[in-house]
C-alpha cells in the first residue's frame, strides 16, 4: 500500500490523543472512523474536536468550510467493526496499558481488510510485541504523536521487529500528508527517540533534589536559564504529570535494567496523589495561583554538565544501537520537546569528553547505576564528536543547523529552520545567514534570493531569549552591531532579496524582514515590534529602516506602540508589506515572485540597489552613482537584449552580460 491508496482512517480511542489525531487527520482530506467503547465518550470525543475547529478558525488558521468539511468526514463510533470494516490504516491511540492494546488488536484483527495497516500511538511500549498480536507484523508499526497533536509537529514512526520497509514508508508520507514532521526511529527501542533522551533527564533531576545534591530552584534555574530549555524540568514534569512520568519510568527500568529505576520522590508523590498541575499540587503548588516561579539567577554549571551528560549517554546508546542518527535524534527533540537545539549538537558544542567526565565522576561519587557511563558514551567521546566529517554537507557550505538552504534554479531559498521555536533568531543563526550569504553570492547560478519561516506558524516571531546568557552592555551592543551587519548585507548584496511572510513577523524577526527588496504576506499573517514591552529597543536596525520604509511617523507608531497584532493589509497600507496574498496561494506566489526577479537584468538590479542605498544618507551621492550606472548599462549586452525583446514582442533573456 502506498499514500494514494488511503481513503479512510480509523482511530481508536477518543480520548485526548484519539480525537486530535482525528481532527489533524480529517483536515488533511481524510475519512475517519472515530470510535471508543461508549456513546457518552465518543460524542465528548467529537464535541472538542469540533471546539478545537471553531478555535482554529477564529485564529484564522483554517477556512469555516475548511473546519465544517473536517467535521463532516469524523464519523464517531462504538462497533469495532463499523469503525475498522473499510479502514486503510488503523491508528490505535488506546491507554497506555499494554494489556488494554492487545485486547484492542485482537478484536480489530478480526474486522479489518487484509490490506489494513496497524499504528498505535504509544510512547514507549514495545511495537514487536503488540505485533505479534496480530496476524500482519509486517504491516504493524508506531506511529507516536505527541500532545495536542493539532499543535505539535512530530511523529516517531517507529520500526518493529517485522514492520516491512513497504509500511514504514507509507506511514512517514501518511504523517507528511497531515502536515506533520515524520523522523524515522529505526528500531523497537523502549522510549523510542524523545522520552528515551527526556525521561533519565527528568529522573535524574529528581534524584538530585532527593539526594540533597540541588534544589528545585537550583535544578529549573539551569534548565530555564542555562541550558535554554523551554520551561524547568520540574515544571515539565507537572505539567505532563508526574503518574504518566512514572509509568514509563517503570515501564523502562523494566526492560533497561536499574539505570532506570524511579526516583523515590516521584513514587512518593504519586501515592499521595500529587500528580502535578492537574490534581493543583505536584512538585510545585498550584492551588493558590501559578505556582512557578523559577529564579533568574540560581544556576549552576555542575548541574547543566551533570543534565548534559545524562542526555548525551542516552543520545550515544540511541546512535551506537543503530536506533537513530545525531540529526534524526535532535530533529526529534526540537520538534518534540521545544529543544532551542538538539542533545547532541549541545553535548558536542560543550565538549563530549568534558561531559564524560562529569557523569564518570558522579558514578564515582554515587556508585548509582544511572551514573555509569555507557561504552557507547565512551566511544563517542573519545572520537569528540557525535557527528562525523560526512555531516558537513557535501559541498561543506549548504548544511546548517539553524537555516536550509537551497538552490532552485536561479534562485537561492534562505529558510528560518526553526519552526519548533517559531522559527526565533539565535547568535548561531545569524552567523549562519552570514556564511549562507556568502555562499549564494558567489555562486553565478543564483539571480535572486528567497527568505522564508519554516512550518505555517511564522516567518520569525523575533529573538529566542531562551538562548540568551547574562552578561555585559558590551555584549549586548556586539550583538545588535551582529544582526545590524548581516541582515544588512541583504540590502547591499546585487541581487533582488524576497521576504516571504506566512505567520508571525516580529521583533528581529520584522527587522530581518525589513532589509529585503520586497515583502509578500500571507492573509494569516501578523506583524509587530513588541521591544518596548520589554524595555528595549529593536536592535537590529529596525529603528534606522523602518522609518525609511513606512515613514516616521509610522516607525514611532509600530515601535512604541508595542503591538504584536498588526495584520497584513495594515501593513501593505503603510506600505512595508508589498502584496498580500491568499494563504492557499502563498508558497506557489512566493517562488513565482522569486523566479521573476531573477530573471530580470542582473546588471541593472545590482546599480539600482547601489543607488538607493548611497542615496539614503546623501542624495547627491545617489544620484551620482544613478547616472554612471545608467551610462555604464549602455555599454552591456543586457541591454540590448532588451531593446531586442521589445521590439520583436518576446520575453527577454538577460545574461548578466
Amino acid at each position: 500500500m502506498d499514500l494514494d491508496d488511503i481513503n479512510t482512517v480509523a482511530v481508536l480511542g477518543a480520548g485526548n490523543m484519539g480525537h486530535g489525531i482525528a481532527e489533524v487527520v480529517a483536515l488533511a482530506g481524510y475519512d475517519v472512523r472515530m470510535r471508543d467503547i461508549n456513546e457518552e465518550v465518543v460524542q465528548d470525543g467529537y464535541d472538542q474536536i469540533e471546539w478545537s475547529l471553531g478555535k482554529l478558525v477564529e485564529q484564522e488558521q483554517v477556512s469555516e468550510d475548511e473546519a465544517d468539511a473536517a467535521l463532516e468526514r469524523i464519523t464517531p463510533l462504538v462497533d469495532v467493526a463499523e469503525a475498522v470494516g473499510d479502514a486503510d490504516v488503523v491508528i490505535e491511540a488506546v491507554p497506555e496499558k499494554m494489556d488494554i492494546k492487545k485486547d484492542v488488536y485482537q478484536e480489530v484483527e478480526a474486522h479489518a481488510p487484509e490490506r489494513a495497516i496497524f499504528a498505535t500511538n504509544t510512547s514507549s511500549l514495545s511495537i514487536t510485541e503488540l505485533s505479534e498480536v496480530t496476524e500482519r507484523p509486517e504491516q504493524f508499526c508506531g506511529m507516536h504523536f505527541f500532545n495536542p497533536p493539532v499543535r505539535m509537529q512530530l511523529v516517531e514512526v517507529i520500526s518493529g521487529a517485522h514492520s516491512s520497509d513497504e509500511t514504514l514508508e507509507t506511514i512517514a508520507d501518511l504523517a507528511d500528508d497531515i502536515g506533520k514532521s515524520p523522523v524515522r526511529v529505526h528500531k523497537d527501542s523502549p522510549g523510542f527517540i524523545v522520552n528515551r533522551v527526556l525521561v533519565p533527564l527528568m529522573n535524574e533531576a529528581a534524584w538530585m533534589v532527593y539526594e540533597d545534591e540541588a534544589t528545585v530552584a537550583e535544578v529549573d534555574s539551569t534548565a530555564s536559564y542555562d541550558m535554554g530549555l523551554p520551561m524547568g524540568l520540574f515544571e515539565l514534569t507537572d505539567q505532563v504529570g508526574l503518574d504518566v512520568g512514572l509509568h514509563v519510568q517503570e515501564y523502562m527500568h523494566e526492560t533497561l535494567g536499574d539505570a532506570y529505576r524511579p526516583c523515590p520522590m516521584t513514587e512518593e508523590k504519586v501515592e499521595a496523589g500529587e500528580l502535578g498541575k492537574k490534581t493543583g499540587k505536584g512538585v510545585y503548588d498550584y492551588e493558590d495561583g501559578e505556582g512557578v516561579e523559577i529564579p533568574v539567577d540560581a544556576g549552576a554549571e555542575w548541574i547543566a554538565d551533570r543534565l548534559l551528560a545524562v542526555m548525551a549517554d542516552e543520545v550515544a546508546q540511541l546512535v551506537d544501537g543503530d536506533v537513530a542518527g545525531p540529526d534524526a535524534i535532535d530533529r526529534a527533540m526540537q520538534l518534540g520537546a521545544g529543544f532551542p537545539d538538539g542533545p547532541a549538537r549541545m553535548a558536542d558544542d560543550r565538549s563530549l569528553k568534558a561531559l564524560y567526565d562529569a557523569l564518570e565522576g558522579a558514578y564515582e561519587e554515587s556508585g548509582a547505576a544511572r551514573h555509569e557511563p555507557s561504552g557507547a558514551f565512551a566511544d563517542f567521546a573519545e572520537a569528540g564528536s557525535f557527528f562525523g566529517e560526512d555531516d558537513a554537507g557535501e559541498d561543506g557550505g549548504y548544511d546548517f543547523d539553524a537555516i536550509a538552504v537551497e538552490i532552485d534554479d536561479t534562485v537561492g531559498h534562505i529558510a528560518i529552520d526553526r519552526a519548533h521555536r517559531m522559527n526565533t533568531i539565535t547568535t548561531d543563526m545569524i552567523e549562519e545567514i552570514d556564511v549562507a550569504i556568502d555562499r549564494l553570492v558567489e555562486d553565478d547560478a543564483v539571480r535572486a534570493i528567497l527568505l522564508t519561516g519554516d512550518g505555517d506558524r511564522a516567518f520569525s516571531a523575533g529573538f529566542d531569549a531562551s538562548t540568551a546568557s547574562a552578561g555585559s552592555g558590551i555584549e549586548a551592543a556586539d550583538l545588535s552591531r551582529l544582526g545590524q551587519r548581516v541582515f544588512g548585507r541583504f540590502e547591499e548584496i546585487p541581487m533582488p532579496v524576497v521576504a516571504a511572510i506566512d505567520g508571525y513577523c516580529l521583533g528581529g524577526g520584522m527587522e530581518l524582514a525589513t532589509c529585503a527588496d520586497m515583502r509578500i504576506a500571507s492573509e494569516r499573517s501578523q506583524f509587530g515590534q513588541p521591544e518596548h514591552n520589554l524595555g528595549l529597543l529593536p536592535g537590529w536596525g529596525g529603528t534606522q529602516r523602518l522609518p525609511r520604509i513606512v515613514g516616521e511617523g509610522r516607525a514611532k507608531e509600530i515601535i512604541f506602540s508595542a503591538r504584536n497584532d498588526y495584520e497584513p493589509e495594515t501593513m501593505a497600507d503603510y506600505g512595508f508589506v508589498n502584496e498580500v496574498v491568499p494563504t492557499d496561494e502563498f508558497e506557489e506566489r512566493a517562488r513565482e515572485l522569486a523566479r521573476d526577479l531573477a530573471a530580470g537584468p542582473p546588471i541593472a538590479q545590482t546599480f539600482t540597489k547601489r543607488a538607493m542605498l548611497a542615496g539614503r544618507t546623501d542624495i547627491d551621492a545617489g544620484l551620482e552613482v544613478e547616472s554612471s550606472s545608467f551610462g555604464h548599462l549602455f555599454t552591456t549586452d543586457d541591454l540590448w537584449e532588451g531593446l531586442s525583446a521589445f521590439q520583436s514582442d518576446r520575453e527577454p533573456e538577460f545574461e548578466g552580460q
